[in-house]
């Protein structure tokens, strides 16, 4: 990647966490700091990568069993790290991205009980020693999440629709990661409010980077 000055934070946790919004909020923050910033998402956010996200996003639960699908994530993975972390990072450019590897430990290591050394093996090749910045995993109740998510006018529900013992397992996943991870990961109470949720996000941003 050569020398890189940007910044690389990911959002994480199950469904109806508000990731999304959150993401928005902080990209938000960042330039109100005059830090110059991307927000992108997985899977997603490159060319191809977009066409990948509808493939495991629609469909019935059992479209892909939990190899295709992890190898379909980490396609998705390549090029979004190719083509738009990596470029913008070279830039200067934060980059704010709504889930990354760790979605991947999680929903197919953990809740589709692939494990999380499998996804490992296939994350060296792919991704290598490369990480983010900075890892803020939303933590909520399964239930309380999911019930979130009822209504939403959208397609991409596959994963929404998976049984709930899946999402009690990827749930674990997330706070294993963290548990593991206590310098880059940080857990938020994903139950409190948007405002208080992007508060302890913004102090955490400016206590490490002095912002």
């Amino acid at each position: 990647m050569g020398d890189v000055q940007g910044k690389f934070i990911s959002l994480e946790g199950g469904d109806g966490t508000g990731k999304s919004t959150q993401a928005r909020l902080l990209s938000d923050f960042l330039s109100e700091l005059d830090i110059s910033n991307i927000l992108t998402r997985e899977p997603g956010g490159a060319p191809g990568a977009d066409e990948i996200r509808e493939l495991i996003l629609t469909g019935d639960p059992d479209r892909w069993d939990a190899i295709g699908e992890t190898l379909l994530f980490y396609a998705s993975r390549r090029n979004h790290m190719r083509l738009t972390v990596w470029p913008a990072m070279e830039r200067g450019d934060w980059v704010i991205s709504d889930r990354f590897a760790d979605s991947t430990i999680a929903y197919q290591g953990y809740g589709n009980e692939l494990g999380a050394e499998t996804v490992m093996k296939i994350h060296e090749v792919v991704v290598g020693d490369f990480a983010p910045d900075l890892t803020f995993i939303l933590d909520i109740d399964v239930k309380q999440g999911l019930s979130r998510t009822m209504g939403r006018d959208h397609n991409e529900d596959r994963f929404e629709r998976m049984d709930i013992s899946f999402h009690e397992r990827m749930r674990q996943g997330f706070l294993d990661i963290a548990e593991e991870n206590p310098s880059r990961c940080v857990v938020i109470d994903a139950s409190q409010s948007v405002d208080a949720i992007q508060q302890a996000m913004r102090d955490v941003i400016r206590e490490r980077y002095g912002r």
